[in-house]
């Protein structure tokens, strides 16, 4: 149970009332006295998300008022874990969305400072178990990259994968600096040579061999100074965010895992740290990679692409029935989309339709991007058969995800989602700092599919 839930009722539980601001002057006039005037001493004109405690006639809170958009909305909930009073509260119908975004709301990154509060806890029946495993799954993918590169290396990122395998008996397997050139993954291998902490290829598989595969690829870059095309320091300075793609890949599987899906997990994750040093790989150079494609490297700063290309190239080789992958990958996405919106690329209209569908159902936003192919010309090479950055300075999340189109193999139904990961502000139920975004649209998609 996570500590903004309480699993008994208590006589001295608050009750949280929702009305709509629509409803709330008929509602104040059918209310007591007592609380007309209160409300009216707090000038609390029940506009939508705003909410005002009630007092009893011993001044004790009676009740607390909240205002949401609609009847369906319970957004507004991601706002009260934190905002109201440390104590017991009840909603008299409790869904998954209210639910669901309180514990959003209710999250707080303690590993290195004491909380100011203790959130406050929801009366929370039986019955919700699969919603606290998708709470579980967000402060899992949160913690993982509020995490800094310290304590978040490609060595402690495999660890925490190697728990989660654990955890559900799945198996656990990884490839280690140089022996990433001996198994021909010589792409993630120069990415990350230039670390003290060596790269890596982490795997996790779990389910049967004979139900549908489904592959989920997550970028790992634990750190990322833009290599010898460095980064400013503004620009640098969030970089722990930068293996937010592997943290969801994880996210993700915990859910399919937890939920018992009949289907045969694959997750790949490469994870490096993006440094200088005498060994660091360079502008102008052209490297190899798993398909035998060789990519000259037009920009060291555009590494998470290179990374992911040994990958896709391996997850690709088992066919999947489904092929995902969740990388921190272009700001280009996040001039399109802004920080609160997956950018999605497939060229599987089928698959993208449904993942719409469930972000929408799910509140969890995504916007289709297009893989417009001829801007393949722009990530052309005079010197190998591809460039890792784009000739141009449009496009760039198109031409990104072209890069990637070029070590999947065709008829595969592979989806590329670029995220954010991270909110900048404060909003209902999204505190500051690392975020987990899609993975609940899509946990739904698999779900309805595969179940």
């Amino acid at each position: 149970m996570l500590n903004c839930f309480a699993a008994e009722k208590s006589s001295d539980a608050v009750s949280i009332i929702f009305i709509t601001e629509s409803d709330f002057n008929s509602w104040k006039s059918k209310q007591s006295s007592l609380t007309q005037n209160w409300l009216s001493a707090q000038n609390f004109l029940g506009k939508t998300d705003s909410h005002c405690l009630i007092p009893d006639k011993n001044g004790k809170i009676d009740f607390a008022l909240a205002i949401h958009a609609d009847k369906n909305n319970f957004t507004y909930m991601g706002s009260l874990a934190n905002s109201l009073p440390e104590g017991i509260y009840c909603l008299e119908k409790l869904n998954h969305q209210a639910v669901l975004f309180w514990g959003m709301g209710a999250y707080q990154f303690t590993k290195y400072k004491k909380p100011k509060r203790n959130p406050a806890k929801l009366i929370l029946p039986k019955g919700f178990e699969n919603t606290v495993a998708q709470l579980h799954a967000i402060y899992t993918v949160r913690n993982l990259i509020n995490t800094p590169t310290e304590n978040m290396s490609p060595a402690d990122l495999s660890a925490a994968a190697k728990k989660l395998a654990s955890d559900f008996k799945a198996d656990f397997s990884e490839i280690i600096g140089d022996n990433l050139l001996k198994e021909n993954y010589p792409a993630i291998h120069a990415v990350g040579r230039a670390s003290t902490t060596p790269p890596r290829l982490i795997e996790l598989n779990w389910g049967n061999k004979k139900h549908p595969k489904i592959t989920l690829v997550g970028k790992g870059v634990c750190f990322d100074t833009g290599g010898l095309d460095i980064k400013p320091a503004a620009g640098m300075l969030g970089m722990k965010k930068d293996m937010g793609g592997a943290a969801h890949a994880l996210g993700l599987a915990s859910l399919i895992m937890q939920a018992k899906l009949p289907v045969k997990l694959r997750v790949l994750i490469p994870a490096v740290e993006n440094v200088i040093s005498g060994n660091a790989y360079k502008p102008g150079d052209v490297i190899s990679t798993r398909k035998g494609l060789t990519v000259e490297i037009g920009n060291t700063d555009a590494e998470g692409r290179v990374i992911l290309s040994d990958a896709l190239t391996e997850a690709s080789s088992e066919n999947p029935d489904l092929l995902l992958d969740f990388a921190t990958l272009t700001g280009a996405a996040r001039i399109a989309v802004g920080t609160d919106i997956s950018a999605l690329f497939t060229d599987d209209n089928k698959l993208a339709e449904e993942i719409l569908y469930y972000g929408e159902k799910a509140q969890d936003p995504i916007w289709r991007m297009p893989i417009y192919k001829p801007y393949r010309k722009l990530i052309d090479s005079t010197i190998a058969d591809v460039n890792n950055a784009s000739s141009s300075g449009y496009g760039g999340a198109i031409t990104a995800a072209l890069f990637l189109k070029e070590f999947v193999s065709d008829g595969i139904s592979w989806a590329h989602f670029d995220i954010m990961a991270w909110n900048a502000s404060t909003s209902a139920g999204h505190p500051e700092g690392a975020e987990a975004m899609a993975i609940r649209a899509v946990f739904e998609y698999i779900y309805n599919r595969y179940k």
